[in-house]
């Protein structure tokens, strides 16, 4: 049930920042549920993959060559969804700063207060 809650937040997040950003194009809800989708699949499949091949840059850079990888993360996933579309590469960078905090502050509206289960004891 997290899972489908965290997509269904991700997706509002892609929805949001569509409408915000002018680079940024997806066609209605329901391909921002397909953006999100897919790049929770491509962060777990791919993204691991371009850090391991990228760790040298990765550390001369003090890991902001992160910021590239997740730019071409989000134009990959521009090129496999027809809805969703990115102008280019500074874009990619900005949506992706723009859904990482978006993300974080969705998400924290519904985190579970781990502290509220706890007995009195």
């Amino acid at each position: 049930m997290n899972l489908i809650i965290r997509l269904l937040l991700n997706a509002l997040a892609v929805f949001i920042l569509a409408y915000v950003l002018g680079g940024v194009d997806v066609d209605g809800y329901g391909s921002a549920l397909i953006v999100a989708i897919v790049l929770a699949i491509l962060n777990l499949l791919v993204k691991p993959i371009l850090v391991i091949l990228t760790l040298p840059v990765t550390i001369l850079t003090l890991g902001l060559f992160l910021l590239i990888i997740n730019a071409l993360i989000i134009l990959l996933a521009d090129k496999l969804i027809d809805g969703f579309s990115v102008d280019g590469i500074w874009i990619a960078i900005l949506f992706s700063v723009l859904l990482s905090i978006l993300q974080s502050i969705l998400q924290s509206f519904f985190k579970e207060d781990k502290n509220s289960y706890k007995s009195n004891a």
